[in-house]
């Protein structure tokens, strides 16, 4: 689950429907609270805060996608921007917990929309339908989208400024109370980006093409709204907070540390649970990450053997290996059978990685794992060793990562058909000068040369990386994470191919740059896309 971004609406609906607000204004509103009043008034069709009519204008900003950290920063940029209120998210932003959608098929929802990039006649269109079921009371407004989410090999989208201003203009011109959704997007920090259906998984990046951007930079559209705003409502006076500065930290050079297979005591130190056919993630209470599926085959196969999931029974993504030989990848949407070869008795290792659940309508037990069961030449396996892997706790104590001077040596990537390595966890570090003002600052993380997988830096779970697929290649960093009192540690897990696997003589490197790049696709899995291009 994704603690947002369950709809499968398109970008461009206008949505009327309930939100939590929380207004701005002064600290010293907080006093004297029980005096402090909001009612509707039917009558006149509008709010009524301490008795006089209001209107809101306000931005949704979800607390989880932004660090704690630059909070502030962004209430008060929002604030200035005109708003004075603010849409959140109550509740969990955890994995488990499903959020309800206000849209499902019991409810008139689903008839209050219209483009709203057309402007007009449309929004026109949707307050009537909104007053065919509230025939009294505010126009609002309470979804009104600025842009739209990603997903993973498909183009950043975006929706143009002037459509925006156009359309927010004719909401205000009707007295109508709207919710900008969103004002700003931020990161699916962690695990915790969601998927649509189709199955398509949502990147870590929640961009969403919004006023402020995913590092809270300000934007041509943040300046566009506010200009349309200050022609309705007072827009406070006084400097608006600069974008933060970036920096580039430049190149660092990772190295090998172990694969998962020869990690395993440490990221699964309980051991794993026995089965005689496979259990889903939740079945062996792991909410997130990754679970390691072990078996023997059952029969030679010299040969290559397909190794089938029916019925899509990977979700979502395995990574498959035979006695340490990489076999591919079974995915749950392009891939749900693969040839392997292997001989009887040997070790057959599925990593099995939750690339997001879907958290909307009937899809929402979206459940994880190995969820049927899998085949071997039409025979069902079984048998499994099943360890939950807590990757967080294994990479904030490097300490206990024991070197194996063997590790690394011996593993047959070069004897694999494939061009798949084991997946392994890398490790560097960087040091920021202490001795330069204002270090360090936020920055953004790039992987050329590696394919898939997750970043941590100082322990702290950044996200997924997908540079083979885009349209996200770099990642947010935010400055609170980084020090500089000590050097800074890099883990990555790569789990399909690093830049200096096997015979390949490039060095595994990331680099830290001062601009974003989430607009970029490449090509894979047979996918047409464009070109890498840096954003703005």
């Amino acid at each position: 689950m994704e603690p947002r971004g369950w709809r499968m609406d398109l970008p461009g609906a206008v949505r009327i429907l309930p939100l939590l607000l929380v207004l701005l204004g002064p600290a010293s509103a907080l006093r004297n609270a029980s005096q402090k009043t909001f009612k509707i008034d039917y009558n006149r069709n509008c709010f009524l805060k301490d008795g006089q009519p209001f209107r809101y204008i306000s931005g949704s900003i979800h607390y989880f996608r932004v660090p704690r950290f630059y909070w502030e920063d962004r209430l008060l940029k929002m604030k200035m921007a005109g708003l004075n209120a603010i849409q959140v998210l109550p509740g969990s932003c955890g994995q488990v917990v499903g959020s309800h959608s206000a849209q499902d098929e019991t409810s008139p929802l689903p008839e209050w929309r219209a483009d709203y990039n057309s402007a007009g006649a449309n929004i026109t269109n949707a307050f009537l339908i909104q007053r065919k079921f509230e025939p009294k009371g505010p126009l609002i407004n309470s979804e009104f989208y600025t842009g739209w989410l990603d997903h993973w090999g498909q183009p950043h989208s975006t929706i143009k400024t002037e459509a925006v201003v156009s359309a927010l203009q004719d909401i205000l011109a009707r007295g109508a109370n709207v919710n900008l959704y969103m004002f700003i997007g931020g990161t699916n920090f962690g695990y915790w980006n969601g998927a649509n259906l189709p199955y398509q998984a949502q990147p870590t990046s929640y961009d969403y093409d919004a006023p402020l951007s995913e590092a809270g930079d300000l934007t041509e559209k943040y300046f566009a709204v506010r200009d349309v705003i200050r022609k309705f409502e007072k827009v406070p006076e006084g400097p608006i907070p600069p974008s933060t500065p970036k920096f580039a930290y430049g190149k660092v050079a990772l190295k090998k540390l172990k694969t998962v297979k020869e990690a395993l005591n440490t990221l699964c130190p309980a051991g794993p649970t026995k089965s005689l056919y496979p259990l889903t993630f939740i079945q062996v209470k792991q909410y997130f990450g990754f679970v390691l599926y072990r078996t023997t085959l059952p029969e030679d196969c010299s040969d290559p053997t397909p190794l089938s999931a029916p019925l899509s029974g990977v979700h979502d993504r395995a990574y498959v290996s035979v006695d340490g030989v990489p076999q591919g990848v079974l995915d749950r949407s392009f891939l749900s059978t693969l040839n392997i070869t292997g001989r009887a008795g040997a070790t057959l290792d599925l990593l099995v990685e939750n690339m997001g659940r879907v958290n909307y309508g009937h899809y929402i037990k979206d459940h994880k794992g190995l969820i049927s069961n899998l085949t071997l030449n039409s025979s069902i396996l079984t048998n499994w060793l099943i360890f939950p892997l807590d990757t967080e706790n294994a990479v904030r104590h490097l300490e206990g990562w024991h070197a194996d001077p063997t590790s690394g040596h011996g593993e047959a990537c070069a004897h694999s058909s494939s061009n798949y390595t084991l997946p392994a966890f890398y490790v560097g570090n960087f040091s920021i000068p202490s001795g330069i003002p204002d270090l360090p600052q936020d920055t953004f993380i790039q992987f050329p040369g590696w394919t898939k997988g997750q970043v941590w830096i100082n322990g702290f779970n950044l996200g997924r990386y997908w540079p083979a697929q885009g349209p996200q290649m770099t990642l947010f960093v935010p400055r609170h994470i980084l020090v500089t009192s000590a050097p800074n540690t890099i883990v990555v897990l790569e789990l399909e191919r690093a830049p200096c696997s096997g015979d390949l003589p490039k060095l595994c490197l990331v680099e830290f740059v001062d601009k974003p790049v989430i607009s970029a696709t490449m090509t894979y899995s047979g996918l047409s896309q464009h070109l890498p291009e840096q954003d703005s």
